[in-house]
């Protein structure tokens, strides 16, 4: 990676340097502390260099003047893939033509696996992510967690990591009786019967009124005899939504490697094991006849209720029980997406870890913000329980692809406005149009090279520019120095692919999808860019050739990207 080359051959360098005295006062034990931080960066006039290091920071150590410094360092630096040039207290490099070859030459030779780091500590992740009640459809929520769930499993994978991708089922509760309710109510209006849910809002609040039960109610009715057992409606309207968002998270391209039933993390008897663990270890004690855990012992503000007065069960008890249970399993590191209203949850789920035993650091959460849905230049409101905008309701609207691109474009904890007008225009305006238009183009410029021309005026035809056979030969029997005349034209688009490696890295890191929106959208600029300014099929067979080369390569690096956000990378547009 060009940034870290430089900036790690300018900090050999400073050693150097330091070694022979020609720092000032700067010495190696100031250089090894934590005030010296130094950084690779674009410089703004791309005519100084395509990366610079600034140490003028030094100055304060070295006691000589920023220029002095620089011109001091620059002698201990290697020639061997760029030139450099001091400007200031700044150290320019130009990289060399044949550097910059190299980097179309690695993609090609790469492929699918260009960006992927070497190295790398598997680590054993277990990510959990939507984990909705089974009461109802998805709302868009629940679909930017999806999503950005999803595409964190394909970027953490792509980095050479085990993810493990699980899915929590909140089947537990008293929401499943108030489900079982809902059903009977919507069973007896298919019946004739005159009734409906209670007009109190507060009563209204113990069901779910939505018309989404009223299928439901008739595909039980045809295939059963009414009931008012509640506890068998509940099962089966439990069974049905079950089925409903496995289908929809299929069809949105989310792949769960396991379903975890809360219910059977109860009947297994994990639960009562966890709360008797606490017991036996004094993190309990009884007040106003609950049973509370000593959470703020361990970092939480407040000590926090695990078992109410009438003997029943918090939701914390069984989650406690379900993230040691992710411990057993033998997980290396646990990452939840928790919506941002979850934010006083992650200390005491902590506190629970460490009051166990186990090691808090091992649990990661991202917390998300919600989404604004902009139908119209309006924003629309949402209820969880009546009119809700679905999330099955909006990729009928736009598309898997866009409503993947669209809820992935975000930083997590900033919300996300969706505009549903824009995700649907086939223009430039809109960012996942833009990015598939880019790698379709690279693809018709592929094709183009092995197509005849017609003369839309005479219907003549002149041969193709190269046949298919050569055109492969090209594409995969290549080396640098074929590649060398794309490089005067392209060095601003050969950069951008080599950036790929480095944010990739950053990404898998910082847990961070949405870079890699951003990354594919300024690609792509870069593409279009240099596609305006450049003929690819050209009389000049070499230059012709280098520059397929460098379009296979941006197809490539396109493709790897949009695969990791699960959207897909059309070859016709």
């Amino acid at each position: 990676m060009f940034k870290e080359l430089v900036l790690n051959d300018t900090l050999s360098a400073i050693k150097k340097a330091v070694n022979n005295k020609e720092l000032g006062e700067l010495t190696e034990e100031i250089l090894n502390s934590d005030n010296i931080k130094l950084t690779s960066e674009k410089p703004k006039n791309a005519d100084f260099g395509d990366f610079a290091v600034n140490v003028a920071s030094l100055a304060r150590y070295a006691r000589i003047a920023p220029p002095m410094i620089a011109n001091a360092i620059v002698k201990y630096l290697p020639t061997d893939n760029y030139t450099t040039s001091v400007v200031a207290g700044f150290i320019n490099f130009k990289l060399s033509d044949k550097e910059l070859a190299n980097v179309i030459e690695e993609v090609l030779t790469k492929k699918e696996n260009y960006g992927k780091p070497e190295g790398v500590n598997k680590e054993k992740i277990n990510l959990e992510y939507v984990s909705a009640n089974p009461t109802g459809p998805f709302h868009i929520g629940h679909g930017r967690w999806a999503a950005m769930g999803s595409s964190l499993a394909n970027l953490l994978k792509f980095y050479g990591y085990d993810v493990y991708q699980e899915f929590y089922i909140n089947d537990a509760g008293s929401q499943i009786q108030k489900l079982g309710r809902s059903l009977n109510i919507r069973i007896k209006q298919e019946l004739g019967e005159n009734i409906d849910f209670p007009e109190d809002e507060e009563e209204r609040k113990n069901y779910y009124a939505g018309e989404y039960l009223i299928p439901v109610a008739k595909k039980f009715l045809e295939e059963n005899k009414p009931t008012d057992d509640i506890q068998v409606l509940s099962d089966y309207a439990k069974e049905y939504m079950e089925k409903v968002q496995k289908e929809l998270l299929e069809n949105f391209r989310v792949h769960f490697d396991k379903f975890y039933s809360e219910l059977d993390l109860h009947k297994s008897g994990k639960v009562d094991k966890c709360f008797n663990a606490l017991k036996d270890k004094g993190e309990l004690y009884e007040q106003d006849g609950a049973i509370w855990f000593k959470t703020t012992k361990y970092g939480d503000d407040q000590d926090r209720v695990l078992k109410k007065a009438d003997g029943t069960n918090t939701y914390l008890t069984a989650d406690i029980a379900y993230h040691m249970d992710k411990l057993d399993r033998g997980f290396d590191r646990l990452i939840n997406i928790w919506g941002a209203d979850h934010h006083g949850y992650v200390a005491r789920v902590k506190a629970s870890i460490e009051a166990l035993g186990g090691d808090p650091n091992k649990l990661e959460i991202l917390l998300g913000q919600l989404v604004n849905l902009i139908i119209n230049g309006e924003e629309v409101r949402m209820g969880k329980r009546r009119k809700m905008v679905t999330l099955d309701e909006l990729i009928e609207e736009v598309g898997v692809d866009a409503t993947r691109f669209w809820m992935s474009m975000r930083s997590i904890d900033t919300t996300l406005d969706f505009d549903i007008e824009l995700a649907k225009r086939s223009t430039d305006e809109n960012p996942v149009f833009y990015v598939q238009y880019a790698h379709a183009r690279a693809c018709s410029i592929l094709r183009n090279a092995i197509k005849e021309k017609i003369n839309t005026e005479t219907g003549e035809t002149s041969p193709a520019p190269m046949s298919e056979e050569e055109l492969n030969n090209t594409l995969h029997n290549f080396n640098t120095n074929s590649m060398l005349k794309a490089v005067p034209t392209a060095k601003s688009l050969i950069l951008k692919l080599e950036e790929f490696k480095s944010m990739i890295d950053y990404s898998a890191k910082t847990r961070a999808v949405y870079t890699i929106c951003r990354y594919v959208q300024d690609l792509a600029s870069e593409f279009h860019s240099f596609y305006n300014s450049n003929r690819v099929i050209c009389e000049d067979k070499d230059l012709m050739k280098s520059r397929l080369c460098l379009i296979y390569a941006v197809k490539i690096v396109l493709n790897n990207a949009l695969s990791i956000l699960g959207v897909s990378a059309p070859e016709k547009m």
